[in-house]
């Protein structure tokens, strides 16, 4: 801890004494101005109605709550520059907690304020506690659409309610209303103002127009005020100006001595709506973690930001404050401007920090700031989840977009995200089924497994192999993918051309359902009915245990289950050539039709070992013979590094890192040392026990040198059997 203070003051001093001071100052100060005016905003809205006669105090609590996020995550952070702030998406549900709040007086603000600095603490120890058990990949995919949806709802919910806040009352049946005089006058001032200033920034996207506009508008305010002959004092009792309700300290708006206040029981009933605040807060530390690394292209370490969130956002709550996050677009104008620094996020907290003491809140106009920027940040969200996504999802996604947006303005925010939640749901499960959960398809005749096998095995797989049909599923398999995959095999099972075996291969299958257990069970009950033998490879704990529990145990124990798929398409192969010597019928045909099919591999076969054993009296007095036990390894890590090694009798077979088999070799073939070019193979290990003979890797080189012929034809010897199990791979 000690050490870490150090490195943080040491790195401070640094960027003092270097160039990045001046930008720093620069991009801070700016970001800071921003963001006063920006809160003190929300902080009117959240703080009005019923709470109209606290809002100093209020405001005085979301700006401690800023300061203090935007400080901790500027000293603490990852991305250096970073800048925080209240998201407007947080507004909506503060606000509905103070309007809701069963309460009166001292007891409705004390209570409402509570309940936010709870939902701030209880939010930083959430996010603590997914930055500590590094739980960060499990929350931040949430599908586009809701995200989208969502943003797009609180921004209309924000243009909505700044129109109430500047006294008038949007709706489609009072519409009419709205453009009367006495109500004109009220909002069109400020909504003029919002959405200049949202076109403005967006056209020319300076940091300097939001306060320099707002001091400008100020400024004409009061003027107009002064043509019109009306005082500030008058002003501010029709509500025109916000009203300082503190006594000249924005913070601390509470002490101790005011819990008493607190409303225990009312507060309890507004748990749903702190969860939901606690939630939003989620969608929104997590929305503005991928925008940074989206507008930055830059990987950001999201379990230490989640930590750092979480300490801010405690900090905030401890110290009688709300909740704050990343403000994207103030984090990037840091790395635009060349303040890629911790001071630039310092400067902004001092900023806001400033304020603090209730200066110049009484002459803001309520219209304008509160208004006028809730209308200018609804536009940017509107712009965000409406405009620039019909851009990039289809219109299936960006229907699920709108029907968000319309269900969070008509009915809430919890009911819109609950309905996006679940239209996304039955839009995945709809894609998901459409999904073909069998990767590839093969029969016997078309792949071989790698067991070494005599020429008569190899004419009667590939004369019988289409009576061996392997799938090979993928993806997670469920109720709507399933359906389609049982009725694809049982068309199989019937007709003329029903397998003998059949694969089913799970390696490539991330999860499943019961439902998908439950069907593929029938599956197998009919596969056994019809007298096919079915082989389950790479089956999970999970599937194994199923299918136990959802089997007759008749059924379950004549299930052929394998490791991987070469076992399992060994296993069938053995069963097809089995059936195939065991048959009475036409023997004479059948066996005239193999004997044609197979005479010339037999003669190429025999031609093969008629020159390893010429190649092995040639090479007699360089070898040097070994012999093998099963199961004894040939190559491996531990396993002496014999050299190349002429297997004289027996058979092995050599295995990947992950024990899948790779090969078999039988008498006639070679055996290279680990670590050589040929040899792809972690280990090989003798099936049963074996001889050979070793040529040692000193050895070859001398052959090399000096029996050049011999050397050749060893080589020569070596490249012909690589280009027949090539070919016969193919094949």
């Amino acid at each position: 801890m000690k050490s870490s203070l150090q490195n943080l003051t040491s790195e401070l001093r640094t960027d003092i004494l270097s160039a990045k001071a001046v930008p720093a100052l620069s991009a801070g100060f700016t970001s800071g101005l921003g963001l006063l005016v920006a809160q003190i905003a929300f902080g009117s809205f959240i703080f009005s109605g019923p709470l109209a006669s606290y809002s100093s105090q209020g405001v005085g609590l979301v700006l401690f709550g800023n300061f203090a996020s935007c400080l901790v995550i500027a000293l603490a952070g990852g991305y250096l520059g970073a800048i925080a702030g209240l998201s407007p998406a947080l507004v909506i549900v503060m606000a509905t907690v103070g309007f809701t709040m069963d309460a009166e007086g001292d007891a409705l603000f004390v209570t409402t304020a509570v309940a936010l600095i709870i939902s701030a603490v209880a939010t930083g120890a959430c996010c603590l506690l997914i930055g500590r058990f590094r739980l960060a990949n499990i929350v931040r995919f949430i599908p586009y659409p809701v995200t989208g949806g969502f943003v797009a709802g609180i921004g209309g919910a924000v243009c909505l309610a700044a129109m109430s806040l500047m006294g008038a009352k949007p709706d489609w049946r009072t519409i009419p209303a709205l453009l009367e005089p006495s109500v004109l006058w009220k909002w069109s001032p400020g909504a003029a103002y919002g959405i200049a200033l949202y076109f403005a920034i967006k056209r020319w996207r300076n940091p300097l127009i939001l306060p320099v506009s707002v001091a400008l508008a100020a400024v004409a305010y009061h003027l107009a005020l002064a043509n019109l002959g009306i005082s500030v004092e008058a002003a501010r009792a029709e509500g025109l100006l916000l009203t300082s309700t503190a006594d000249g300290s924005l913070w601390p708006a509470l002490f101790p001595a005011d819990l008493v206040h607190v409303r225990w029981a009312s507060m309890a009933e507004q748990v749903p709506h702190m969860l939901t605040l606690i939630f939003v807060a989620f969608i929104c530390v997590i929305m503005n973690f991928a925008g940074l690394e989206l507008a930055t292209n830059q990987e950001l370490d999201w379990d230490r930001e989640f930590r750092v969130t979480g300490v801010a956002s405690a900090v905030a709550g401890l110290g009688g404050g709300t909740v704050a996050t990343f403000v994207v677009p103030a984090s990037l104008r840091s790395k635009l401007l060349g303040a890629t620094t911790r001071l630039t996020g310092v400067v902004s907290a001092l900023v806001i920090a400033l304020f603090l003491g209730d200066g110049i809140l009484g002459f803001v106009p309520a219209s304008l700031v509160g208004g006028g920027i809730l209308i200018f940040a609804g536009l940017g969200m509107l712009d965000e989840g409406l405009v620039k996504s019909r851009k990039r999802l289809p219109w299936s996604e960006y229907g699920i977009i709108l029907l968000i947006f319309i269900a969070i303005i008509s009915f809430g925010l919890i009911e819109g995200v609950g309905v996006g939640m679940l239209a996304t749901l039955v839009f995945f499960a709809v894609r998901l089924s459409r999904v073909d959960p069998i990767a590839s398809q093969f029969t016997a005749r078309e792949r071989e497994s790698n067991k070494a096998r005599p020429v008569p095995d190899r004419a009667i797989l590939l004369e019988e192999g289409e009576r061996v049909q392997a799938y090979q599923l993928r993806g997670y398999l469920f109720f709507g993918s399933v359906c389609p995959l049982a009725d694809h095999l049982r068309q199989s099972l019937s007709g003329a051309s029903r397998p003998t075996c059949l694969i089913l291969d799970f390696g490539a299958v991330s999860g499943f359902d019961f439902s998908a257990v439950n069907v593929l069970s029938r599956f197998l009950q009919t596969a056994h009915t019809a007298g096919v033998r079915v082989a389950l490879s790479a089956l999970s704990e999970g599937l194994r245990t199923g299918f136990e529990h959802n089997l007759p145990p008749a059924v379950y124990a004549e299930l052929l289950v394998e490791p991987d798929a070469d076992r399992a398409l060994e296993r069938c192969e053995d069963i097809v050539i089995a059936e195939w010597r065991t048959n009475k019928d036409m023997v004479d045909e059948r066996r005239a039709s193999l004997m044609e099919h197979t005479v010339d591999d037999l003669e190429r076969y025999l031609e093969r070992q008629i020159d390893f054993e010429n190649l092995l009296e040639e090479l007699r007095p360089w070898l040097s013979p070994r012999q093998y036990a099963a199961d004894e390894a040939f190559v491996g890590p531990d396993a002496p590094q014999e050299g190349l090694q002429l297997l004289l009798s027996g058979r092995v077979s050599g295995y990947d890192s992950a024990g899948t088999r790779l090969f078999q070799c039988g008498p006639g073939e070679a055996i290279w040392p680990a670590g050589a070019p040929e040899q792809k193979a972690a280990s090989v290990i003798a099936d049963e026990s074996c001889r050979t003979m070793v040529l040692t890797l000193t050895v070859l080189g001398w052959l090399e040198q000096n029996e050049e012929r011999l050397t050749l034809k060893l080589y020569r010897y070596l490249l012909a059997g690589r280009l027949q199990s090539e070919s016969g791979a193919e094949q």
